[in-house]
C-alpha cells in the first residue's frame, strides 16, 4: 500500500468513525430524557422602621432545571437543579418512581421530610416572617432540611386521601456535599429520620398534616421535632393554623415552640389578600426566661399574566430572639416578580 492510498484509507476510516459516533450519540439522545428550564426574577423596594435602610432596592433571580425520562422497565426518573437568590447552587434532587411502590428521591436541601411543614399556613405571597423582616426565626426542618433520601409512598398503598413521606439522612447536619466527597467534620450530629402524613378527605374542604423527626446526637440528648396543622377552605377564603416543637437536645437552646396561623382571600382570579402570624418561643436553660419572637404580615398579590405585583406590610417583635428595642420594627416591601 503506497502512501497516498494509505492516507485515503485513513481518511475514510476517520469519516466512518465520526459517522458511527454521531449515529451512536443520536441514538442515545433519542432514548434520553428531556430537560426543561424555567425561572424568574423579582425586583423589590424595602424600607424598615427604626433601622438604617441603606440601599432599599433589591433583586433576586432563580433558575430551575428539571429533567425526566423512562427506564427500560417502564419506571420513570426525574432530576431537578435549582438556583435562587444569586446562589450558584441552592438545591437539587434525583428521583425514581417505581410503579405501585412510590417515588424515591435523593435530595439536597429541597424541602423533603419534616421540612415541608415548617409553615404551611395560607398566604398571598410569603410566610409571615419572610416578607423582608429578617427575623432569624427557627422553624422545624428535620432530617429533610439537608441531604436525605425520601420515600413518597404510592397512593395505592394508602387509604383514599392519604399521603405519606418517610425520609432518612445518614448525617442529618444539613450539609450538601459534592459527589466523591465527604463532609469532613464531626459536629456531633448523627443519622435522622422523618415521617410525615397528610390527609385531604377527613374534613370536607379541609386538609390535615402532621410530622415527626428524630435526629441522633453523639453528645447530649437526641433532637426531636414535630408539627401538626390544618387548613380549611370555604368559598374564596382559606384558613390555616399549625403548631410545631423543636427540642434541640444539644447546645445552649433547650427548645423552640412555634405557633402560626393565617387567612387568605382570593378576591378574584388575579387578586389575593392575606394576613399571617407566626410566633416562636426560645427557651435557654431552666433559670433563663423564655423569649418569644413574633412576626405578622398583611399581604397583597396581583397577577398580570407572567408578572405579579406584591405588597407586604410586616412587623417583628424580639427579632433574633432579642428583647432589645432595636429588634422591634416594621417593614414595607413592594415587589415585582416576572416568571418565564
Amino acid at each position: 500500500m503506497n502512501k497516498l492510498t494509505k492516507e485515503l484509507t485513513m481518511d475514510k476510516l476517520k469519516v466512518l468513525g465520526v459517522s458511527a459516533l454521531c449515529g451512536s450519540l443520536a441514538a442515545i439522545s433519542a432514548q434520553a430524557g428531556e430537560m426543561a428550564v424555567s425561572g424568574g426574577a423579582t425586583a423589590t423596594y424595602t424600607t424598615k422602621d427604626k433601622v438604617v435602610t441603606g440601599q432599599p432596592l433589591g433583586m433576586a433571580s432563580n433558575l430551575s432545571f428539571t429533567g425526566s425520562g423512562e427506564l427500560d422497565n417502564g419506571n420513570t426518573f426525574a432530576v431537578g437543579i435549582y438556583h435562587d437568590d444569586k446562589n450558584g447552587y441552592s438545591a437539587s434532587d434525583i428521583s425514581v418512581t417505581v410503579d405501585g411502590i412510590g417515588t424515591f428521591k435523593f435530595d439536597q436541601g429541597g424541602g423533603t421530610g419534616l421540612d415541608r411543614l415548617d409553615d404551611k399556613t395560607p398566604t398571598a405571597w410569603e410566610e409571615a416572617y419572610d416578607g423582608g423582616l429578617g427575623t432569624n426565626i427557627v422553624t422545624v426542618a428535620g432530617a429533610g432540611g439537608g441531604t436525605d433520601i425520601e420515600w413518597a409512598v404510592d397512593s395505592g398503598m394508602l387509604p383514599d386521601g392519604w399521603a405519606a413521606y418517610i425520609s432518612y439522612a445518614v448525617e442529618a447536619d444539613g450539609a450538601k456535599v459534592n459527589d466523591k466527597a465527604t463532609g469532613g467534620t464531626d459536629n456531633g450530629v448523627g443519622s435522622g429520620y422523618d415521617i410525615v402524613v397528610e390527609n385531604s378527605t377527613l374534613i370536607d374542604g379541609g386538609s390535615l398534616y402532621a410530622g415527626y423527626s428524630l435526629i441522633n446526637s453523639e453528645y447530649g440528648d437526641d433532637q426531636e421535632q414535630w408539627a401538626i396543622g390544618a387548613k380549611y377552605a370555604v368559598g374564596s377564603v382559606t384558613l390555616g393554623a399549625q403548631y410545631s416543637n423543636d427540642s434541640q437536645g444539644r447546645g445552649s437552646v433547650d427548645y423552640y415552640e412555634n405557633l402560626a396561623y393565617g387567612i387568605a382571600f382570593n378576591v378574584n382570579d388575579d387578586l389575593s389578600l392575606s394576613y399571617g402570624y407566626h410566633e416562636s418561643e426560645q427557651k435557654k436553660g431552666v433559670e433563663a426566661a423564655a423569649v418569644t419572637l413574633e412576626a405578622s404580615s398583611l399581604q397583597l398579590a396581583y397577577s398580570m399574566g407572567g408578572a405579579t405585583l406584591k405588597v407586604a406590610r410586616s412587623s417583628a417583635e424580639n427579632a433574633s430572639y432579642s428583647t432589645s428595642a432595636a429588634n422591634d420594627y416594621d417593614v414595607n416591601t413592594i415587589a415585582l416578580s416576572l416568571a418565564f
